[in-house]
């Protein structure tokens, strides 16, 4: 099973609020648990063959804790767009630690604007705005790690 495969057996996990679900394939076992419902815990063994040793990984999303914003984010929504990372990696909410943040809370942006800079493979990436509007909230803390797809925003495009 290749590893995009399992990270979108994560997330289908994750969104469907199931407690635990366990997948097994010819050479692999892995079983998806939540913990208290937030958070995906993945572990992957090999099937048993005789002669070989079983081995357990386990894969926890690191998402970071913004599980108190989710039901409100849930709420409203469907007025905002919500930015996503587009990338892996570390988000940073300004260019370098003796500058201001890029943006803040109820701030206007533009089509283009730099949002945040996510670090990945020690290269730094701008991530841009693909509307316009004005800030209404930030999901991630600084300097937390990110996954592809995380909502990092909420933009008010009217």
């Amino acid at each position: 099973m290749k590893i995009k495969e399992i990270q979108n057996l994560i997330k289908f996990v994750a969104k469907s609020g199931a407690s635990e679900v366990k997948l097994e394939m010819e050479d692999v076992k892995i079983t998806i648990k939540t913990n208290d419902g937030t958070q995906p815990v993945v572990t992957q063994e090999p099937i048993s063959v005789p002669q070989q040793q079983i081995i357990q990984t386990p894969m926890a999303s690191q998402q970071p804790p913004v599980v108190d914003s989710k039901p409100e984010v849930s709420e409203d929504n469907s007025n905002y767009v919500t930015v996503k990372s587009p990338i892996i990696g570390t988000f940073y909410r300004k260019p370098s630690p003796d500058k201001p943040n890029f943006v803040e809370v109820g701030d206007s942006i533009s089509e283009g604007s730099v949002l945040c800079v996510i670090e990945a493979m020690k290269l730094f990436n701008d991530i841009e705005s693909e509307v316009s509007g004005k800030i209404v909230k930030i999901l991630v803390d600084d300097s937390s790690p990110v996954e592809f797809d995380q909502p990092l925003f909420l933009v008010d495009p009217s």
